[in-house]
């Protein structure tokens, strides 16, 4: 039987990790009597962690929040999770990273020797995501609290800001007013999202919670209707794929046959196929919301493109040669790249 002040700190492990807990499993995973952990929990109690007793068949305990923070107990791998949790924050999108930062040398400060040079054996550069703006987690609590009530939130979505404009986009003020049913949450490639049924537009819509601009009073609570497909990380997939199915499919999708080798084009098809046809040549299969948008994927990798499937493909590639032809005759040209 372990001593009492390593068994009250497995004890305490073990209620951190499950919401309620038979006072037999207790014994049995602690190897004490149902009196040994009776007691120990009303040692934790006195400590100031708010431990409630459980009736039922297999009354137990459960800890619940409380009115004060008392200390926290995390193991080795919780520590080490925390603390590069807390590093990479920067990039979240949240403005949270102050904040990070001081609760990143409080964790820190408290680390035992053998964590802390684990944790420093991994530095950590964080880079936030081109372009991403950060959001107010204020905006995000409250978002955050009209999901979980089921309650309709009002909001001014502001619009971005117009490059070269001098302007922040819209205003606050002048923001038409939007009522949605909150569904989810969504944090993306360094963006937070809103997924939300506009109740104006009848419809699911994906907001930018950067441009989510709050308003009170706010709606009346409502019965949670079905996500399209079931899995919100479906629905965005196919959403900005502009996919009209939830498979996450490009309505788009082509093949052509490249003038250059599957090696060397294989680390710039990030989301496609890649296959070797010898002769120094390859044949890329890619998709896009857009047959334009496609022939300009393809145009990126800047070698001659031998054959190209299907028709579609084929035309966008000539309303894309349109295009450029005019900017082309339009501007002033120093001389050809060489």
């Amino acid at each position: 039987m372990p001593t009492t002040a390593p068994r009250l700190l497995a004890l305490l492990s073990l209620l951190q990790t499950r919401r309620d807990w038979p006072a037999a499993l207790l014994a049995d995973r602690l190897d004490v009597t149902d009196r040994t952990v009776r007691r120990d929990v009303d040692r934790l109690r006195e400590l100031g962690y708010p431990i409630t007793s459980t009736r039922g068949r297999e009354g137990g305990y459960r800890l619940d929040a409380g009115a004060r923070l008392p200390p926290l107990l995390f193991d080795d791998e919780q520590a080490v999770a925390l603390t590069l949790a807390l590093r990479a924050a920067a990039a979240s999108g949240a403005d949270i990273e102050e904040a990070a930062e001081r609760a990143l040398r409080t964790v820190r400060q408290v680390l035992p020797s053998r964590l802390a040079h684990r944790v420093d054996a991994v530095p950590v550069t964080v880079v936030a995501g081109p372009g991403a703006p950060a959001v107010d987690p204020a905006v995000l609590t409250t978002i955050g609290a009209a999901v979980r009530a089921r309650e309709v939130l009002r909001f001014g979505y502001v619009g971005p800001a117009r490059a070269g404009s001098g302007t922040g986009g819209t205003p606050d003020a002048d923001a038409p007013t939007r009522r949605v049913e909150p569904h989810h949450v969504v944090a993306r490639a360094g963006r937070w999202y809103l997924v939300a049924w506009d109740l104006d537009v009848g419809d699911w819509r994906v907001f930018r919670a950067d441009r989510v601009r709050p308003r009170t009073p706010g709606g009346a609570r409502f019965d949670p209707r079905e996500l399209p497909g079931g899995d919100v990380e479906a629905f965005l997939a196919a959403r900005f794929r502009g996919a009209a199915t939830m498979d996450g499919a490009w309505p788009c999708r082509g093949t052509v046959v490249l003038a250059a080798d599957a090696r060397d084009v294989a680390p710039f098809v990030t989301d496609g196929v890649v296959e070797d046809v010898g002769g120094g040549r390859c044949r890329v299969t890619l998709g896009s919301w857009s047959w334009v948008a496609l022939a300009a994927a393809v145009a990126r990798f800047d070698v001659a493109v031998l054959q190209v499937e299907p028709l579609e493909l084929a035309g966008a590639f000539a309303v894309l040669a349109d295009r450029f032809a005019r900017v082309a005759a339009t501007s002033d040209r120093p001389g050809r790249p060489g």
